[in-house]
Protein backbone atom coordinates (compact mmCIF):
# COMPACT_ATOMS: atom_id res chain seq x y z
CA UNK A 1 0.00 0.00 0.00
CA UNK A 2 1.22 3.40 -0.91
CA UNK A 3 0.95 6.27 1.16
CA UNK A 4 1.35 10.18 0.38
CA UNK A 5 3.98 11.91 2.00
CA UNK A 6 1.33 14.40 3.74
CA UNK A 7 -1.34 11.54 4.50
CA UNK A 8 1.96 9.27 6.01
CA UNK A 9 2.48 12.46 8.37
CA UNK A 10 -0.36 12.97 9.60
CA UNK A 11 -0.54 9.34 10.64
CA UNK A 12 2.46 10.61 12.29
CA UNK A 13 1.19 13.55 13.57
CA UNK A 14 -2.04 11.69 15.32
CA UNK A 15 0.26 8.53 16.78
CA UNK A 16 2.41 11.27 18.26
CA UNK A 17 -0.15 13.20 19.78
CA UNK A 18 -2.10 10.29 21.28
CA UNK A 19 1.50 9.61 22.93
CA UNK A 20 1.81 12.91 24.12
CA UNK A 21 -1.57 13.04 25.60
CA UNK A 22 -0.90 10.01 27.61
CA UNK A 23 1.97 11.21 28.64
CA UNK A 24 0.42 14.75 29.91
CA UNK A 25 -2.42 12.63 31.57
CA UNK A 26 0.54 10.64 33.47
CA UNK A 27 2.00 13.60 34.69
CA UNK A 28 5.27 12.67 32.44
CA UNK A 29 5.49 9.89 35.25
CA UNK A 30 6.70 6.36 34.51
CA UNK A 31 8.24 3.02 35.33
CA UNK A 32 11.72 2.42 34.09
CA UNK A 33 13.46 -1.10 33.24
CA UNK A 34 16.36 -0.37 35.89
CA UNK A 35 14.08 1.24 38.67
CA UNK A 36 13.57 -2.17 40.73
CA UNK A 37 15.86 -0.28 43.51
CA UNK A 38 12.88 1.99 43.98
CA UNK A 39 10.74 -0.17 45.31
CA UNK A 40 9.27 0.14 48.61
CA UNK A 41 9.99 -4.00 49.84
CA UNK A 42 13.87 -2.73 50.22
CA UNK A 43 12.85 -0.55 53.19
CA UNK A 44 11.55 -4.08 54.87
CA UNK A 45 14.18 -6.39 53.67
CA UNK A 46 17.43 -4.23 53.30
CA UNK A 47 19.41 -7.34 52.34
CA UNK A 48 17.58 -6.92 48.83
CA UNK A 49 19.50 -3.51 48.07
CA UNK A 50 23.21 -5.14 48.90
CA UNK A 51 24.38 -5.84 45.44
CA UNK A 52 23.82 -9.55 43.84
CA UNK A 53 20.09 -9.22 44.77
CA UNK A 54 20.18 -5.86 43.50
CA UNK A 55 21.24 -7.02 40.35
CA UNK A 56 19.11 -10.65 40.31
CA UNK A 57 16.16 -7.99 41.26
CA UNK A 58 16.73 -4.92 38.53
CA UNK A 59 16.83 -8.04 36.11
CA UNK A 60 14.02 -9.96 37.50
CA UNK A 61 11.74 -6.91 36.81
CA UNK A 62 13.34 -5.95 33.74
CA UNK A 63 12.97 -9.39 31.89
CA UNK A 64 9.55 -9.84 32.86
CA UNK A 65 6.70 -10.43 31.09
CA UNK A 66 4.76 -9.24 33.62
CA UNK A 67 4.90 -5.75 35.41
CA UNK A 68 5.34 -6.57 39.36
CA UNK A 69 6.71 -3.00 40.36
CA UNK A 70 3.00 -2.60 41.73
CA UNK A 71 3.51 -5.88 43.87
CA UNK A 72 6.99 -4.84 45.09
CA UNK A 73 5.58 -1.06 45.42
CA UNK A 74 7.90 1.20 42.74
CA UNK A 75 6.67 4.19 42.47
CA UNK A 76 6.74 6.03 38.96
CA UNK A 77 8.56 9.11 38.74
CA UNK A 78 9.60 11.73 36.98
CA UNK A 79 13.13 11.08 34.78
CA UNK A 80 15.03 13.94 33.83
CA UNK A 81 16.32 12.52 30.66
CA UNK A 82 12.78 11.32 29.87
CA UNK A 83 11.70 15.46 30.92
CA UNK A 84 14.60 16.74 28.22
CA UNK A 85 13.52 14.34 25.58
CA UNK A 86 10.17 15.50 25.73
CA UNK A 87 11.04 19.00 25.83
CA UNK A 88 13.44 18.74 23.11
CA UNK A 89 10.52 17.02 20.90
CA UNK A 90 7.89 20.09 21.38
CA UNK A 91 10.35 22.27 20.77
CA UNK A 92 11.65 20.94 17.56
CA UNK A 93 8.13 20.12 16.61
CA UNK A 94 5.48 23.21 18.02
CA UNK A 95 2.38 21.33 16.44
CA UNK A 96 2.38 18.15 18.68
CA UNK A 97 1.07 20.84 21.42
CA UNK A 98 -0.80 22.90 19.00
CA UNK A 99 -2.41 25.47 21.07
CA UNK A 100 -0.59 23.88 24.30
CA UNK A 101 2.97 23.92 22.68
CA UNK A 102 3.49 27.19 25.17
CA UNK A 103 2.09 25.90 28.17
CA UNK A 104 3.55 22.70 27.75
CA UNK A 105 7.43 23.91 26.77
CA UNK A 106 7.21 26.22 30.52
CA UNK A 107 5.84 22.95 32.42
CA UNK A 108 8.74 20.96 30.79
CA UNK A 109 11.62 23.39 31.36
CA UNK A 110 10.15 24.24 35.19
CA UNK A 111 10.15 20.19 35.92
CA UNK A 112 13.84 19.40 33.98
CA UNK A 113 14.98 22.27 36.24
CA UNK A 114 13.66 21.30 39.22
CA UNK A 115 14.96 17.62 38.75
CA UNK A 116 18.50 19.23 38.54
CA UNK A 117 21.02 17.17 40.96
CA UNK A 118 21.66 18.70 44.58
CA UNK A 119 24.92 18.80 46.51
CA UNK A 120 27.07 20.10 43.28
CA UNK A 121 27.64 23.85 42.35
CA UNK A 122 27.14 22.72 38.78
CA UNK A 123 23.99 21.92 36.87
CA UNK A 124 24.08 18.58 36.22
CA UNK A 125 21.56 15.67 36.40
CA UNK A 126 20.65 11.98 37.36
CA UNK A 127 18.35 9.40 37.35
CA UNK A 128 15.23 8.80 39.11
CA UNK A 129 16.39 5.56 40.81
CA UNK A 130 19.29 3.82 42.03
CA UNK A 131 21.48 2.15 39.82
CA UNK A 132 23.21 -1.55 40.22
CA UNK A 133 25.91 -2.29 37.58
CA UNK A 134 28.12 -4.64 37.62
CA UNK A 135 30.48 -3.40 39.85
CA UNK A 136 29.15 -0.03 41.65
CA UNK A 137 25.99 1.35 42.82
CA UNK A 138 25.39 4.80 41.42
CA UNK A 139 22.76 6.55 44.00
CA UNK A 140 19.49 8.15 43.26
CA UNK A 141 19.75 11.90 40.96
CA UNK A 142 23.75 11.40 41.10
CA UNK A 143 24.99 13.59 38.35
CA UNK A 144 25.95 11.59 35.65
CA UNK A 145 27.31 12.35 31.96
CA UNK A 146 24.59 11.09 30.11
CA UNK A 147 21.49 12.22 32.00
CA UNK A 148 23.47 15.30 32.42
CA UNK A 149 24.11 15.79 28.50
CA UNK A 150 20.83 15.24 27.39
CA UNK A 151 19.47 17.93 30.10
CA UNK A 152 21.55 20.31 28.64
CA UNK A 153 21.15 19.89 25.10
CA UNK A 154 17.20 20.43 25.70
CA UNK A 155 18.09 23.76 27.66
CA UNK A 156 20.58 24.73 24.54
CA UNK A 157 17.49 23.58 22.26
CA UNK A 158 15.18 26.33 24.34
CA UNK A 159 18.03 28.85 24.35
CA UNK A 160 18.25 28.74 21.07
CA UNK A 161 14.56 29.38 20.49
CA UNK A 162 14.64 31.97 22.72
CA UNK A 163 17.85 33.25 22.72
CA UNK A 164 17.70 33.78 26.84
CA UNK A 165 20.93 34.04 28.31
CA UNK A 166 20.05 31.92 31.81
CA UNK A 167 19.72 29.03 29.40
CA UNK A 168 23.15 29.62 27.94
CA UNK A 169 23.97 29.58 31.24
CA UNK A 170 23.05 26.78 32.95
CA UNK A 171 23.92 24.42 29.96
CA UNK A 172 27.86 25.77 30.18
CA UNK A 173 27.94 24.85 33.82
CA UNK A 174 26.60 21.41 32.90
CA UNK A 175 29.58 21.50 30.54
CA UNK A 176 31.90 22.66 33.35
CA UNK A 177 30.79 19.79 35.46
CA UNK A 178 31.93 17.33 32.37
CA UNK A 179 34.92 19.27 32.04
CA UNK A 180 36.26 19.62 35.80
CA UNK A 181 34.54 16.75 37.25
CA UNK A 182 34.28 13.88 34.16
CA UNK A 183 37.28 14.65 31.87
CA UNK A 184 40.48 12.72 31.99
CA UNK A 185 43.40 12.05 29.85
CA UNK A 186 45.94 9.20 29.99
CA UNK A 187 48.78 8.13 28.10
CA UNK A 188 49.89 9.40 24.52
CA UNK A 189 46.19 10.45 23.06
CA UNK A 190 44.37 8.31 25.89
CA UNK A 191 41.00 10.57 27.23
CA UNK A 192 37.88 9.73 28.37
CA UNK A 193 34.47 10.98 30.07
CA UNK A 194 34.17 8.98 33.23
CA UNK A 195 30.83 7.18 33.43
CA UNK A 196 28.50 6.07 35.25
CA UNK A 197 30.38 8.07 37.95
CA UNK A 198 33.08 10.68 37.93
CA UNK A 199 35.32 7.76 40.48
CA UNK A 200 34.79 5.56 37.20
CA UNK A 201 37.83 6.16 34.92
CA UNK A 202 36.68 3.78 31.38
CA UNK A 203 35.98 4.05 27.67
CA UNK A 204 32.18 3.86 26.82
CA UNK A 205 31.89 5.07 23.07
CA UNK A 206 28.50 6.35 23.88
CA UNK A 207 29.22 8.62 26.77
CA UNK A 208 32.53 10.18 24.91
CA UNK A 209 30.57 11.10 21.99
CA UNK A 210 27.67 12.42 23.80
CA UNK A 211 30.09 14.39 26.23
CA UNK A 212 31.84 15.77 23.58
CA UNK A 213 28.93 16.92 21.23
CA UNK A 214 27.60 19.04 24.55
CA UNK A 215 31.41 20.47 24.89
CA UNK A 216 31.50 21.60 21.11
CA UNK A 217 28.19 22.92 21.16
CA UNK A 218 28.53 24.95 24.52
CA UNK A 219 31.67 26.08 22.42
CA UNK A 220 29.95 27.27 19.63
CA UNK A 221 28.10 29.21 21.75
CA UNK A 222 30.35 30.72 24.48
CA UNK A 223 33.55 30.86 22.10
CA UNK A 224 35.10 29.47 25.16
CA UNK A 225 38.34 26.84 23.83
CA UNK A 226 38.69 25.70 27.10
CA UNK A 227 35.65 23.18 25.78
CA UNK A 228 36.46 22.49 23.31
CA UNK A 229 40.12 21.07 22.76
CA UNK A 230 39.30 18.54 25.76
CA UNK A 231 36.00 17.42 23.39
CA UNK A 232 38.34 16.97 20.22
CA UNK A 233 40.47 14.88 22.19
CA UNK A 234 38.07 12.42 23.55
CA UNK A 235 35.78 12.40 19.97
CA UNK A 236 39.54 11.45 18.34
CA UNK A 237 40.21 8.78 20.84
CA UNK A 238 36.95 6.99 20.37
CA UNK A 239 36.87 7.65 16.99
CA UNK A 240 39.93 6.05 16.71
CA UNK A 241 38.62 2.42 18.48
CA UNK A 242 36.22 2.42 15.55
CA UNK A 243 36.76 -1.37 13.97
CA UNK A 244 37.31 -2.02 10.34
CA UNK A 245 34.01 -2.60 9.27
CA UNK A 246 32.68 0.67 10.64
CA UNK A 247 31.28 -0.62 14.33
CA UNK A 248 32.07 0.44 17.75
CA UNK A 249 31.90 -1.93 20.90
CA UNK A 250 30.02 -0.14 23.57
CA UNK A 251 33.31 -0.05 25.36
CA UNK A 252 36.66 -0.78 25.51
CA UNK A 253 36.24 -3.49 29.06
CA UNK A 254 36.24 -7.00 28.13
CA UNK A 255 32.78 -7.06 29.58
CA UNK A 256 31.63 -4.60 27.06
CA UNK A 257 32.50 -6.20 23.49
CA UNK A 258 28.80 -6.23 22.04
CA UNK A 259 27.63 -3.71 19.42
CA UNK A 260 24.13 -2.33 19.39
CA UNK A 261 21.56 -0.37 17.75
CA UNK A 262 20.88 2.89 19.91
CA UNK A 263 24.43 3.09 21.30
CA UNK A 264 25.82 3.15 17.54
CA UNK A 265 23.14 5.94 16.63
CA UNK A 266 24.38 7.86 19.47
CA UNK A 267 28.08 7.47 18.34
CA UNK A 268 26.64 8.96 14.83
CA UNK A 269 24.64 11.38 15.87
CA UNK A 270 27.09 12.77 18.07
CA UNK A 271 30.12 12.88 15.64
CA UNK A 272 27.76 14.43 13.52
CA UNK A 273 26.55 17.09 15.55
CA UNK A 274 30.43 17.76 16.70
CA UNK A 275 31.47 17.80 12.71
CA UNK A 276 28.93 20.77 12.59
CA UNK A 277 29.16 23.05 16.14
CA UNK A 278 32.89 22.84 15.29
CA UNK A 279 33.27 23.24 11.27
CA UNK A 280 34.99 20.14 10.35
CA UNK A 281 35.52 16.91 8.33
CA UNK A 282 37.82 15.44 10.14
CA UNK A 283 35.28 11.98 10.82
CA UNK A 284 33.53 12.39 7.76
CA UNK A 285 34.88 9.08 6.40
CA UNK A 286 34.26 7.51 10.11
CA UNK A 287 30.66 8.77 9.86
CA UNK A 288 30.19 7.35 6.43
CA UNK A 289 31.88 3.64 7.36
CA UNK A 290 29.62 3.43 10.69
CA UNK A 291 26.29 4.83 9.38
CA UNK A 292 27.51 1.70 6.41
CA UNK A 293 27.37 -0.70 9.19
CA UNK A 294 24.91 0.36 10.79
CA UNK A 295 22.02 0.35 8.16
CA UNK A 296 23.51 -3.02 6.93
CA UNK A 297 22.68 -4.40 10.27
CA UNK A 298 20.19 -3.22 12.33
CA UNK A 299 17.12 -3.67 9.95
CA UNK A 300 14.84 -6.78 9.11
CA UNK A 301 13.11 -6.08 5.51
CA UNK A 302 9.75 -5.76 6.96
CA UNK A 303 11.63 -2.77 9.27
CA UNK A 304 12.08 -4.30 12.37
CA UNK A 305 14.97 -2.60 14.13
CA UNK A 306 16.92 -5.00 15.18
CA UNK A 307 18.61 -4.68 19.42
CA UNK A 308 22.26 -6.46 18.21
CA UNK A 309 24.14 -6.11 14.79
CA UNK A 310 24.06 -10.11 14.45
CA UNK A 311 21.06 -11.40 16.27
CA UNK A 312 17.19 -10.68 15.71
CA UNK A 313 15.88 -10.70 19.29
CA UNK A 314 15.19 -8.71 21.96
CA UNK A 315 13.44 -6.12 18.77
CA UNK A 316 12.98 -3.08 21.33
CA UNK A 317 11.35 0.04 21.30
CA UNK A 318 14.20 2.14 22.07
CA UNK A 319 16.12 0.72 18.92
CA UNK A 320 12.80 1.81 16.56
CA UNK A 321 13.10 5.50 18.01
CA UNK A 322 16.79 5.93 17.48
CA UNK A 323 17.02 3.70 14.44
CA UNK A 324 14.16 6.63 13.09
CA UNK A 325 16.06 9.38 14.37
CA UNK A 326 19.32 7.69 13.11
CA UNK A 327 18.18 7.20 9.55
CA UNK A 328 16.64 10.66 9.45
CA UNK A 329 20.04 12.57 10.32
CA UNK A 330 21.72 10.82 7.80
CA UNK A 331 19.05 10.93 5.16
CA UNK A 332 22.00 11.91 2.52
CA UNK A 333 24.23 9.20 2.68
CA UNK A 334 20.94 6.76 1.56
CA UNK A 335 18.04 8.11 -0.52
CA UNK A 336 16.08 4.92 0.93
CA UNK A 337 16.59 6.14 4.65
CA UNK A 338 13.18 8.32 4.84
CA UNK A 339 11.21 5.62 3.40
CA UNK A 340 13.40 3.11 5.61
CA UNK A 341 12.74 5.27 8.74
CA UNK A 342 8.69 5.32 7.59
CA UNK A 343 8.89 1.69 7.42
CA UNK A 344 9.92 1.03 11.08
CA UNK A 345 7.45 3.40 12.73
CA UNK A 346 4.92 1.06 10.61
CA UNK A 347 6.37 -1.83 12.06
CA UNK A 348 6.00 -0.10 15.05
CA UNK A 349 2.35 0.77 15.31
CA UNK A 350 1.82 -2.84 14.11
CA UNK A 351 4.01 -4.40 16.82
CA UNK A 352 3.88 -2.61 19.47
CA UNK A 353 1.56 0.29 19.74
CA UNK A 354 -1.40 0.09 22.62
CA UNK A 355 -4.37 2.04 21.77
CA UNK A 356 -4.40 3.18 24.94
CA UNK A 357 -1.58 5.89 23.44
CA UNK A 358 1.77 4.26 24.62
CA UNK A 359 4.47 1.86 22.54
CA UNK A 360 5.26 -1.61 24.63
CA UNK A 361 9.00 -2.23 25.47
CA UNK A 362 10.30 -5.10 23.97
CA UNK A 363 8.93 -7.69 21.73
CA UNK A 364 10.44 -11.32 21.79
CA UNK A 365 11.40 -14.09 20.27
CA UNK A 366 7.60 -16.41 22.03
CA UNK A 367 6.15 -13.04 23.32
CA UNK A 368 6.48 -9.32 24.12
CA UNK A 369 6.82 -7.65 26.69
CA UNK A 370 4.25 -5.24 27.56
CA UNK A 371 4.92 -2.94 29.95
CA UNK A 372 4.76 1.04 29.85
CA UNK A 373 8.24 3.19 30.54
CA UNK A 374 8.45 6.83 30.05
CA UNK A 375 12.31 7.28 29.91
CA UNK A 376 13.00 4.45 27.91
CA UNK A 377 9.99 4.04 24.90
CA UNK A 378 7.54 7.14 25.32
CA UNK A 379 9.92 9.78 25.34
CA UNK A 380 12.09 8.34 22.92
CA UNK A 381 9.33 7.50 20.84
CA UNK A 382 7.94 10.72 20.95
CA UNK A 383 11.24 12.54 19.69
CA UNK A 384 10.87 9.96 17.03
CA UNK A 385 8.10 11.18 16.12
CA UNK A 386 8.34 14.74 16.37
CA UNK A 387 11.18 14.74 13.54
CA UNK A 388 9.75 11.78 11.25
CA UNK A 389 6.30 14.28 11.13
CA UNK A 390 8.09 16.72 10.24
CA UNK A 391 10.44 15.34 7.64
CA UNK A 392 7.47 14.19 5.92
CA UNK A 393 5.87 17.53 5.63
CA UNK A 394 9.31 18.41 4.29
CA UNK A 395 8.90 15.93 1.73
CA UNK A 396 5.06 16.61 0.68
CA UNK A 397 5.72 20.56 0.62
CA UNK A 398 8.91 19.74 -1.73
CA UNK A 399 7.59 18.00 -5.19
CA UNK A 400 11.22 16.99 -5.96
CA UNK A 401 11.42 14.86 -3.09
CA UNK A 402 9.00 12.57 -4.87
CA UNK A 403 11.84 11.32 -6.91
CA UNK A 404 13.95 9.42 -4.54
CA UNK A 405 10.84 7.17 -4.08
CA UNK A 406 7.29 7.13 -2.70
CA UNK A 407 7.14 5.67 1.17
CA UNK A 408 6.36 1.83 1.54
CA UNK A 409 3.95 0.51 4.12
CA UNK A 410 2.81 -3.17 4.40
Amino acid sequence: MIHSSSTRSAQIQNAAKSLLNYCIDNTWSGYDPYDALNSKAIDALPALGLRIPALVLTQLLKRSPFNLRPLLRVPKTQNPKAIALFLSALLSNRELGAKRSEALVHELTKTLLALRSTGTPYWGWGYSFPWQGRSVLVPRGSPNLVCTQFAATAILDLYEQTHDSQYLEIAASAGEFILNELYWTGNDAEAGFSYPLPTVRNQVHNANFLGAALLCRVYKHTGKTKFLDPALRVARHSAAKQRADGSWPYGEAPSQMWIDNFHTGYNLCALQSISRDVGTDEFKSRIVRGFEFYRAHFFREDGAAKYFHNRTYPLDIHCVAQSIITLLRFKDLDPGNIALADLVFDWAMRHMWDDRGFFYYRVLRLGKIRTSYMRWSQAWMLRALSELSLELDLTASNPHAEDQGDLLTA
